[in-house]
């Protein structure tokens, strides 16, 4: 059997993936075939972590320009991402993958608290860990928070799926003739302004030297293709 070329993995997994073609919630359709492709690459001995997303449900950028608080705004969304948590867990349940959710904010009666050591431990014992909440402080993205958890437990590398099947030059539902690029170091997809993830969070993965995988999660084995080494999607390196 192959084997995996990374042992422990952060997937971030925005929120809207989770709607699929709905205009906003959960779909329980979608959900479940996410969770198909993370039980495939869990059941190759890969410890898996994941922080998702809230923008299906809030998204909390878009009042605070509208008006509302910034920081309210931002607690808003990080409930938000909390209800993703426990909808991406139900999933998993039903497909007999094991996981914890672990939130920023403490909601005791609903999400444990977040706490890296047990964090690691849960991991270690071959079960998801799933982080809700982002980092728990307004202004500061599920970007940045994928990128400080992954560097918290030790992840090998971080996965930011999306509906697209890696990185372009343009965006490729508008421009047809938009180059994908298969490698590309972090300063050069900064000097292209490519926005791979937000400033803070891509900062934060060049200058501790982690590497971002940018796949299409809708894409049958794209998970499992770029975690064993199999050319899929781009990779971010140094």
């Amino acid at each position: 059997m192959p084997t995996a070329k990374y042992k422990r993995i952060l997937l971030k997994l925005s929120g809207e993936a989770l709607m699929g073609k709905d205009a906003f919630g959960v779909n329980p359709e979608i959900v479940t075939k996410i969770v198909k492709e993370i039980k495939i690459v869990k059941d190759l001995g890969i410890e898996i972590a994941v922080v998702i997303g809230g923008g299906n449900i809030f998204r909390g950028v878009a009042l605070g320009a509208a008006g509302m608080d910034r920081a309210t705004a931002d607690y808003m969304g990080m409930l938000a991402t909390v209800m993703n948590a426990l909808a991406l867990q139900d999933a998993m349940k039903h497909e007999g993958v094991v996981s914890r959710v672990q939130s920023a904010i403490n909601i005791e009666q609903v999400v444990e608290p977040y706490i890296r050591g047990k964090a690691i431990k849960y991991l270690e014992d071959k079960r998801i860990v799933i982080f809700a909440a982002g980092t728990g402080n307004p202004f500061f993205t599920t970007d940045t928070a994928a990128a400080l958890r992954a560097m918290e437990i030790n992840a090998e590398i971080m996965i930011k799926a999306t509906k697209v099947d890696g990185i372009y030059s343009e965006d490729p539902v508008k421009n047809k003739q938009a180059k994908k690029y298969k490698n590309i170091t972090f300063d050069d997809a900064i000097q292209k302004n490519l926005k791979v993830m937000d400033a803070t969070a891509f900062t934060l993965c060049r200058d501790q030297k982690l590497p971002i995988g940018v796949i299409d999660i809708f894409k049958e084995n794209a998970l499992k293709n770029v975690l064993m080494g199999i050319e899929e999607g781009t990779l971010v390196n140094i």
